[in-house]
């Protein structure tokens, strides 16, 4: 008989660090400004029509822009990205100009940002938003494609960079 357990909050977040995940970079634009985040939260919903879905932390009221904007790009990383992951994850206190400096961007179909060399590009419409705990699940109907030279994904486990 499973015995069921009570798991505390910090318990959860520890096992959630062994749920691998892709790295990718959500970005948006509005306004003059851009915005990317670097996410392991986003999958695809459907293939008919083209639909993917990200989940942005929603305790950064930055990420707002998403919403504001109705556009993203989900660029997805390869082993060789890991600088521009960690950048736009936040580390090494980089603005915005910096951020997007580790990287040549680029624009297919929504006006989002596009990294060049990323493995995938899903340039998308948002479609709906929706608040779920702490983030924000957003789903975007898939407008522009790219795919680039395949290589090693980057991947995140144990509170580190991986590649397959």
């Amino acid at each position: 008989m499973l015995k069921r357990q009570i798991i505390e909050p910090r318990e959860y977040r520890d096992a959630m660090a062994r749920f691998a995940g892709h790295v990718q970079i959500a970005t948006t634009a509005h306004d003059g400004e851009r915005r990317g985040v670097t996410v392991t939260a986003a999958c695809s919903v459907s293939d008919n029509p083209g639909t993917i879905l990200v989940c942005l932390n929603r305790s950064n009221p930055k990420n707002m822009i998403f919403q504001d904007s109705g556009i993203f790009a989900l660029n997805s990383l390869t082993a060789a990205q890991e600088q521009v992951a960690s950048a736009f994850s936040g580390m090494g206190d980089l603005d915005a100009d910096a951020r997007f400096a580790l990287g040549e961007w680029d624009m297919i179909s929504t006006g989002a940002p596009t990294l060049v060399d990323a493995a995938a590009v899903f340039d998308c419409r948002i479609i709906e938003a929706k608040p779920v705990a702490t983030h924000t699940v957003v789903i975007g109907e898939v407008v522009g494609l790219r795919v680039g030279a395949p290589g090693p994904a980057l991947l995140y486990l144990d509170r580190g960079y991986r590649s397959l």
